[in-house]
């Protein structure tokens, strides 16, 4: 029962790892696409927002298809707890709850995915797990990465929300 459980809990977050992507990258699922979120991350001092918005991308597909298939664990989880957590800081302005654009959905997934990188992926896998030290390596050099990112998004002075969610053609969250 508990490796089927965590199988659907890699399923579900490897699989909002690739939607979350396909919205930054090619618009789809009511996402701004990447003209669009380069603008945004500019805005909010991730520069070049363009590569930094490919780069994001690539981390949540990467760290999804590592997630669902458990290959190299605990890889994936780490990667996407990491751009989850630079989510998060992006969307601190907005406060805590995912209905004003917040940090409530990035928190819940970092979480799901640091549980699922502590916990392992269960017998139903493809392929090996990373060796202890060599992820803990992985893990450290992530963390001070990440880290990095939200310290430069935390420094920056973000551009208005009225004025990003303008731009990218999208209603203010609601009062």
């Amino acid at each position: 029962m508990r490796d089927a459980a965590l199988l659907g809990a890699r399923f579900l977050l490897g699989g909002y790892m690739g939607i979350h992507a396909s919205q930054k990258l090619l618009g789809k699922f009511h996402g701004p696409g990447l003209e669009t979120i380069s603008k945004i991350f500019e805005d909010n001092g991730l520069h070049p927002g363009r590569e930094m918005a490919l780069a994001a991308s690539a981390t949540e597909i990467a760290g999804g298809i590592l997630t669902v298939t458990g290959i190299a664990d605990p890889a994936g989880p780490l990667a996407v707890a990491a751009a989850m957590t630079v989510a998060a800081a992006f969307n601190r302005e907005r406060g805590l709850m995912a209905a004003r654009g917040g940090v409530e959905l990035p928190v819940v997934y970092a979480t799901l995915a640091l549980t699922l990188a502590a916990t392992g992926p269960g017998k139903y896998k493809i392929g090996p797990s990373i060796p202890g030290r060599l992820a803990a390596v992985g893990a450290l050099v992530g963390g001070v990465a990440a880290g990095a990112i939200v310290a430069k998004m935390v420094t920056s002075t973000p551009a208005p929300i009225e004025a990003s969610t303008a731009e990218a053609g999208a209603e203010p969250p609601a009062e």
